[in-house]
């Protein structure tokens, strides 16, 4: 019973951070001409795929806002896996973000690169929430799904991620 309440003292409470964000900023802080910066954490058991035991991965994004509520990015990341070769990626991608609770919906496009010979180009999308800790500061937890057409059971993988990010004026 604790832990359900909880849970909602903390959704009721996100729900107030972000009412009080739009009322004493009163303007988006997704509009366009900002920059993002963007770093995050995935796998740590919270993600499936064929070939995982355990998997550690970090990313590291840009992006420019080219409309309001719609950034272009540039991605980069490292994976460590439990029985798969370790692998990196190199991608770009999209967001849009619904300014009115926080959410965003991404899609991008990997270069995924796991041994001297496996190379994969994979298609993803993510649906995320940008928790604002500052004006210009967000703590962003994303679920995400990585499709790959090379080989599928061992290489496509959903999971979770946490990110830390910034967005800056021009």
């Amino acid at each position: 019973m604790k832990k359900i309440a909880m849970l909602i003292v903390a959704f009721t409470m996100t729900i107030a951070a972000q009412a009080q964000y739009t009322y004493q900023y009163k303007q988006s802080p997704f509009h366009a001409d900002k920059y993002y910066i963007g770093a995050s954490l995935s796998g740590l058991d919270l993600n499936y795929s064929g070939l995982d035991e355990l998997k550690f991965g970090a990313q590291c994004e840009a992006g420019y806002f080219v409309f309001d509520n719609f950034a272009l990015l540039g991605l980069a990341g490292y994976n460590s896996n439990g029985k798969a070769p370790d692998s990196f990626n190199v991608g770009a991608g999209a967001r849009y973000y619904i300014e009115q609770n926080g959410l965003f919906l991404g899609a991008r496009i990997n270069y995924l690169h796991a041994n001297k010979n496996f190379n994969d180009l994979q298609p993803g999308v993510e649906l995320g929430y940008a928790f604002f800790l500052s004006r210009t500061v967000t703590l962003e937890p994303a679920i995400y799904y990585n499709q790959s057409f090379k080989n599928h059971s061992d290489y496509s993988n959903l999971g979770l991620k946490l990110g830390l990010s910034i967005y800056l004026n021009d």
